[in-house]
């Protein structure tokens, strides 16, 4: 047994999105989204589910801020519906949606909870499906608007800003699904250049507001690349695919430019078109002040042949299962703590010591055990302790994070898996609405008293 502690100030949270837990779909004055219509007119969606209703929080938030403080949380991290502010993503302002926010942030700071608000977590306007979503520099236009608004109105009370949550599954992956329409990973990767160039330009509006005087970041979703072999083959597939998930992402970040080898494999394989300097340059004029992390799991690859065609470049990028006697989430995600350990190091070294907060990590769990009103999740426990000793591990090795957001605050709408898996630390009854403590809860409560805990290996 050892005994785990975090620096003095180091910063506790819990994490949620808009569409995943707000429900009140059209409520208000609110304009559809494109996760609206997905749900509404595909079947796309385990069992058919949406996002109508998820956990109510629009009208029950009140109640959730309470579970926050009895959970002793220091910080909250939630995103903003895009259209419950611009129904049609620009022009009239929705006043309804500008008051929930309101009160939700004053709910927070209230009770000592400093939100963290994230502009997009994939809430896209629908009208913007029409401009062919994040291909087009006219929805780019409109997002660093809706961000300027943002940072004139909340600017004042919220001190911490992140433009983006995982580019790579709003644009890669949702283009790959045809979620937007018609497209494939190439539409996906072009359209990943275009977000970095809405980051950045609302990077530029925040500096230029008057309410300055916090942190913009962004958050990406990041793995630890393995091969699962030594073979010449395995390591050359490791190397790309690291560049697919990771450096595509990190690189315009850190350095304003996009790492050599994957975009020349772009454009050999998807005729990926060149890139503008003065869209580099914005990068480069408009750094993060902080980047989010979001982890999981880890990704092992293995090639039994030289990669020669798209086709290839498809099944390296798709997820793989794990192999038989791993231990997995619920999602089939491997268990790996020292994936996140690895990672954290890594980036430490390569992108000059960013500042990093863990903006989200988790497990969802079957969850089906409830004693007393209390369920019994020991597997999401033993997941956080070991993923929480590794980022520890990191910290002591001079990793410069400075906190750490559970995924999830409350089981929520889990996207083309509706509501079949539960990653919350509160349960939620979707018939009811009640809420549940789970034993996740409660030890990271006691977690944040300690800003530790005791940590069997």
């Amino acid at each position: 047994m050892k005994q785990i502690k975090f620096p003095e100030g180091f910063v506790w949270g819990a994490a949620t999105s808009s569409y995943q837990i707000e429900g009140a779909w059209n409520e208000d004055g609110k304009g559809e989204s494109v996760w609206d219509a997905i749900c509404h007119n595909s079947k796309v969606i385990h069992n058919g589910d949406t996002g109508d209703i998820a956990c109510d929080h629009y009208h029950r938030y009140k109640e959730d801020v309470q579970l926050m403080k009895d959970m002793n949380l220091q910080a909250y991290r939630f995103s903003v519906s895009w259209p419950r502010i611009f129904p049609k993503g620009k022009g009239k302002i929705n006043p309804k949606g500008v008051e929930f926010y309101d009160n939700l942030i004053n709910e927070l700071i209230a009770n000592d909870i400093e939100p963290f608000v994230t502009l997009y977590h994939w809430d896209l306007p629908l009208e913007f499906n029409k401009l062919a979503a994040w291909e087009s520099r006219e929805v780019v236009d409109a997002f660093v608007d809706y961000a300027r608004f943002m940072f004139d109105h909340y600017g004042d009370r919220v001190k911490k800003w992140i433009t983006f949550n995982e580019p790579i599954v709003f644009a890669v992956w949702f283009y790959f699904l045809n979620l937007y329409g018609k497209g494939n990973i190439a539409t996906g990767f072009r359209a990943t250049h275009l977000v970095n160039v809405a980051h950045a330009r609302a990077i530029e509006a925040y500096r230029d507001s008057d309410n300055s005087d916090g942190l913009i970041g962004t958050t990406l979703n990041l793995d630890s690349v393995y091969p699962k072999t030594d073979s010449s083959l395995d390591n050359e597939a490791a190397i790309i695919l690291d560049g697919f998930l990771n450096r595509w992402f990190l690189d315009p970040i850190f350095k304003a430019d996009y790492p050599s080898d994957t975009l020349a494999l772009l454009e050999k394989y998807f005729d990926f078109p060149s890139i503008p300097d003065e869209d580099l340059q914005l990068l480069k004029e408009n750094p993060i002040d902080f980047l989010g992390i979001n982890n999981y799991s880890c990704n092992r690859v293995n090639l039994k042949k030289p990669l020669n065609n798209p086709s290839d470049f498809y099944k390296i990028l798709l997820p793989k299962k794990p192999e038989k006697g791993v231990e997995v989430s619920d999602m089939g995600w491997e268990v790996y703590p020292d994936g996140l350990y690895d990672l954290l190091k890594r980036v430490d070294k390569d992108y000059d010591h960013p500042l990093i907060y863990i903006t989200e990590n988790g497990m969802a769990c079957k969850d089906d055990n409830v004693i007393d009103k209390i369920v019994q999740d020991d597997d999401r426990v033993s997941y956080l302790q070991r993923y929480l000793e590794a980022a520890n591990r990191a910290i002591n090795e001079g990793v410069n994070l400075k906190g750490y957001f559970v995924w999830s605050l409350l089981d929520n709408f889990e996207w083309t898996e509706g509501y079949s898996k539960r990653f919350g630390i509160i349960r939620v009854d979707y018939e009811t609405q009640e809420r549940l403590w789970k034993k996740s809860s409660l030890w990271y409560r006691d977690v944040i008293v300690q800003n530790g805990f005791d940590f069997q290996s």
